[in-house]
C-alpha cells in the first residue's frame, strides 16, 4: 500500500449505492474499507486489490468502534468516511408499526451517528478529513407512506447540519447526501413509478465528483428531481400539503 495512497471506510457497502461507490472509489485507486453485514459479498469485493473487508452490524456499537480500530490499524490512517448504511420497508410504513420504526431508526440514524462518534476524535486530533452521510430526498419534507424511513432522514440531515460548526473548526469537512430514486434492492420494494429512477453507477459518479471535485455541503441527484423537491420544500404547509395530496390521488 502506497504511503500517498487515499483511503475511504464506506459503511452499507455491500448493495446499492454505498457498494457502486466503493467500486468507484476502488478504480480511481483509493484504498477502500468497505462494511456491511453480509461478509460474504464484502470477500468478493476485496478481490479487488484496493478493497479491504471489514463485516460490520451499525447497530452494535461495540462493534463499530473494533472495526474502525482494525481499519486504523491496517489503513495507517483515513482521509474520508462516507456512512450510507439503511434499511427500508414500504409495506410497513403504511401504518404506525413503532417497533418497525424503532428498528429503522437504529439502523439509518442511530447506526450512523455511533459510527460519527467512533471517528470524532480520530479526525479531530488530526485537522483535517472529511465525513460524509448518506440521507435523501424523503428527508425534505413529510410524504405519504414513509412513517420511518422519511423521519431517520430527515434526522440524518438535521444531524449533519448541526455537526458541520463543531468539525468545521478542527478542519474536518462534512457533506450530506441526497439522492433521488436510484435502483436498488430498497427501491425495488417500491410499487409506484419513479420518477428519474437512475442507476447506482449514475449514483456512484455523482458522488464521487461531489465529495472530491466539489466544496459542496449537500451532494443531492438527479437535479429535475431533487430542485423540483427543494422548491415544494419551502411552501407553507397548506400549499404543500395540498399539493402532495392531490399527486397522491392520481
Amino acid at each position: 500500500m502506497s504511503e500517498n495512497q487515499k483511503k475511504i471506510w464506506i459503511t452499507g457497502a455491500s448493495s446499492g449505492i454505498g457498494k457502486a461507490v466503493a467500486e468507484k472509489f476502488a478504480s480511481e485507486g483509493w484504498k477502500v474499507a468497505v462494511s456491511a453485514r453480509r461478509k460474504e459479498i464484502l470477500n468478493n469485493m476485496a478481490q479487488d486489490q484496493n478493497i479491504r473487508s471489514f463485516p460490520l452490524d451499525v447497530t452494535n456499537r461495540d462493534q463499530i468502534n473494533n472495526v474502525f480500530k482494525n481499519i486504523l490499524n491496517e489503513f495507517g490512517d483515513l482521509d474520508l468516511c462516507l456512512f450510507s448504511s439503511g434499511t427500508y420497508e414500504p409495506k410497513d410504513e403504511q401504518n404506525i408499526n413503532s417497533d418497525k420504526i424503532r428498528n429503522v431508526m437504529n439502523i439509518n440514524f442511530l447506526g450512523v451517528i455511533d459510527c460519527v462518534k467512533s471517528v470524532e476524535e480520530y479526525f479531530k486530533n488530526k485537522k483535517s478529513g472529511h465525513i460524509s452521510i448518506v440521507s435523501s430526498i424523503a428527508g425534505y419534507r413529510g410524504l405519504p407512506n414513509s412513517s420511518g424511513y422519511g423521519p431517520s432522514k430527515a434526522a440524518l440531515t438535521n444531524f449533519s447540519e448541526s455537526i458541520y460548526f463543531d468539525f468545521k473548526k478542527f478542519g474536518v469537512r462534512v457533506s450530506i447526501i441526497s439522492p433521488g430514486f436510484i435502483k436498488t434492492p430498497l427501491t425495488d420494494k417500491n410499487e409506484f413509478s419513479m420518477p428519474f429512477l437512475k442507476t447506482p453507477d449514475y449514483a456512484a459518479e455523482k458522488i464521487y465528483n461531489g465529495l472530491i471535485k466539489s466544496n459542496a455541503f449537500e451532494i443531492h441527484f438527479p437535479k429535475g428531481l431533487t430542485l423540483t423537491l427543494k422548491f415544494l420544500r419551502i411552501l407553507p404547509y397548506k400549499l404543500y400539503l395540498f399539493l402532495v395530496d392531490k399527486l397522491v390521488k392520481r
